[in-house]
């Protein structure tokens, strides 16, 4: 597992966009996460009870879910770089909102607008990394490209926490705004590939079918993969909305730790995924997920807390670039774009609705982290049921015992 032997068999323009795309998702990831300690806490100090703050972070998904769409239309039809500027310039505005917001509806409308931030910059940079990436070593380069994420989800987060107390919310808030700009400038030197052509006669003769959003929801090789990302995104929005007020002096700490724990994997499992299969991990990664909750909901020590995040960070680490490499093998590259939107809406869907439904439930915290490892439980029962064209051919996918069916180097996807 060498990432410099990897990337030193790249020609140099490709290795060079990739190492400026890398640094752009790093400082990017750094700036959005600093919102996860600090955000729930801001609501709660302009008035917000429970059930506004669940509102508040849930509301990020109605960004995410509005533009998906339309912002996967783009990176296929007009290039990737472009909407990951978008991603960017969304990202410098939004916290130039929060600090002139001056009530809930507004903060939900700021929350939202930020979510388009994240559609478009994932959408646009894991594009742009499978676009760049040779497909035989297309799991080993997202693996290693998506370090970005738990990189900055380890700077982020700890960096709000400490700076909160020494420079409050309006300062910390300019700081986010000033790094977004910076993130921005260094998108504008990346260099994309020409992106696929668009038209339908053009995708023919390429034999690449050309799909509409429905054509791509509805099948099952992608409809099965959006439905667990449903399911882990309800799961994160539980966590996210509500640990900072479950255990408010230790939130840093457990994003610190998951993040830890997420890059940590990530070195190792994009490689072995080229070489075993994508089915063997992304049951793992369920599985960490789902004890992660049930951790949380019953345990009342640190260790068992440390534990948790430990799990979770794997999870995440394994899940989210198994997921964007199975649905990457599952598509064209002509329809990459609306693809990754499509399979990724079902985790925007998912924190829309499980914050607020559970913060207008009022339930206890330990009740809802249990109702979060049901979640994630039900994902993973999904996956070794449903993943690939029958029962028994999913179990063997799930279990690494045989390739992906529905991968269109191997064949045609079955509509």
């Amino acid at each position: 597992m060498n990432p410099y032997k990897t990337f030193k068999t790249l020609v140099p323009e490709q290795r060079k966009n990739l190492l400026i795309l890398f640094a752009t998702g790093l400082l990017y990831w750094i700036g959005i996460t600093i919102f996860l300690p600090i955000l729930p806490l801001y609501v709660e100090h302009l008035g917000g009870t429970k059930q506004q703050i669940g509102m508040v972070m849930g509301s990020f998904a109605i960004g995410l879910i509005l533009s998906r769409t339309w912002l996967g239309e783009i990176a296929d039809y007009r290039g990737r770089k472009i909407v990951v500027i978008i991603g960017t310039i969304v990202a410098f505005l939004s916290p130039i909102g929060y600090l002139v917001a001056n009530s809930i509806v507004h903060l939900i409308a700021v929350r939202a607008f930020n979510g388009i931030s994240v559609a478009a910059f994932t959408t646009g940079y894991n594009a742009l990394v499978t676009d760049l990436a040779p497909v035989k070593q297309r799991g080993e380069i997202i693996g290693y490209m998506n370090l970005s994420v738990p990189l900055g989800m380890a700077l982020g987060p700890a960096l709000g926490a400490i700076l909160l107390p020494q420079i409050g919310y309006k300062v910390l808030f300019g700081c986010i705004a000033g790094l977004a700009f910076l993130t921005c400038t260094l998108s504008s030197q990346v260099r994309e590939k020409n992106h696929p052509l668009a038209s339908s006669e053009q995708h023919q003769q390429q034999n690449q079918p050309s799909r509409s959003f429905w054509q791509l929801l509805t099948s099952r090789s992608l409809f099965v993969p959006s439905l667990i990302f449903l399911l882990i995104g309800m799961m994160f929005g539980v966590l996210v909305t509500f640990l900072p007020l479950y255990k408010r002096e230790m939130a840093g700490l457990f994003y610190s730790t998951a993040a830890i724990a997420s890059f940590s994997c990530r070195i190792f499992v994009g490689q072995a995924s080229d070489r075993y299969g994508r089915g063997l991990f992304i049951s793992l990664s369920l599985i960490c997920y789902t004890m992660s909750m049930v951790l949380l909901s019953i345990s009342e020590s640190s260790v068992g807390f440390i534990m948790a995040a430990i799990l979770e960070g794997t999870g995440g680490g394994i899940l989210i670039p198994m997921m964007l490499a199975l649905i990457s093998d599952r598509s064209y590259s002509s329809e990459r774009g609306r693809v990754f939107a499509v399979g990724v809406s079902g985790f925007d869907v998912g924190i829309a609705i499980s914050g607020p439904l559970l913060g207008f439930l009022n339930w206890e915290y330990p009740s809802m982290f249990a109702l979060a490892a049901s979640f994630a439980g039900i994902g993973f029962l999904l996956f070794i049921t449903q993943s690939n064209r029958n029962i028994i051919h999913s179990l063997r996918f799930a279990c690494g015992l045989e390739g992906d069916r529905y991968a269109v180097e191997e064949k045609t996807l079955n509509q």
